[in-house]
């Protein structure tokens, strides 16, 4: 693997090695380096489970690009904030919103050590835009929007970026409470864009999978049907087509091909 770069926000002592992290295995399944010998190996015995699942990993990045691309061409966005970033990768939301706007304001949350170590890649902003990343969990929706505040214009439309992140908060933590909450936060014209993997009786190996990663990974994953992934768009007009299958939202030709349906389902809702 390569060494993260050293930095001082960068708190090495927090990286586990010995225990496998999903966003070093989505990492490895999506061709980068940033993973250890224990994220490869689990991430195998999970695609031997499954073998379609590192599909959802592509599929899933290639929703990020047509969503944002779309929000930026056609709807005007111009501020975007991610949580649940993840490892920086190809294709990242700045890249993809600054290509089309150069003036485009993003800022990634997330709270994987890791990721916080290659902060760096993700601050490579254009001149005209800006980019920022803060070290916070989800939950803590009151500290997102505090700093977000710092390089976001929160009363002007930001996206709302929750890609394959909701589906580390357990039931019992009451998730469509904290998007709502998030959305409540950001002005009429904002968007939500959300992918969740699913469970379904037509993907039975999917569940399996799930239940592996649960028994030997780390942080705990809690599937939902697609009904209620939906749920999180309550109040929103949903785009077209909806909540479906990533690679089913408005596909474009040039993707990469991935199988006709992958459980990772995604959508795009505007608040009025």
């Amino acid at each position: 693997m390569t060494e993260p770069p050293a930095s001082p926000e960068a708190p090495r002592n927090r990286v586990n090695t010995t225990q496998p992290h999903t966003a070093r295995i989505w990492n490895y399944w999506l061709g980068g380096k940033d993973n250890y010998e224990i994220d490869r190996e689990t991430g195998d015995q999970i695609r031997r489970l499954h073998p379609g699942i590192g599909d959802y990993a592509l599929a899933d990045r290639q929703f990020l690009g047509r969503a944002v691309s779309h929000l930026v061409s056609e709807c005007g966005i111009r501020q975007f904030l991610d949580i649940g970033t993840g490892l920086p990768t190809a294709g990242n939301t700045h890249e993809v919103a600054q290509r089309l706007a150069p003036d485009a304001r993003v800022v990634y949350v997330d709270n994987d050590p890791l990721v916080l170590a290659h902060a760096r890649a993700l601050l490579s902003s254009t001149p005209e835009g800006s980019t920022d990343y803060l070290d916070e969990d989800l939950r803590d929706v009151d500290g997102i929007l505090e700093h977000a505040a710092k390089t976001l214009d929160l009363s002007s439309p930001v996206a709302l970026m929750l890609l394959g992140v909701v589906i580390f908060v357990g039931d019992h933590e009451d998730p469509h409470g904290l998007v709502r909450r998030l959305m409540d936060a950001l002005p009429p014209g904002s968007h939500l864009v959300l992918s969740h993997t699913i469970t379904s009786p037509a993907m039975p190996d999917v569940d399996a999978a799930v239940a592996f990663w649960n028994e030997h990974g780390t942080p705990k994953l809690t599937q939902r049907t697609p009904a209620d992934v939906t749920r999180f768009f309550d109040g929103l007009d949903l785009l077209d087509p909806g909540v479906v299958s990533c690679n089913h939202w408005r596909p474009d030709p040039s993707d990469e091909p991935v199988p006709d349906e992958v459980a990772m389902y995604g959508g795009v809702g505007r608040k009025a």
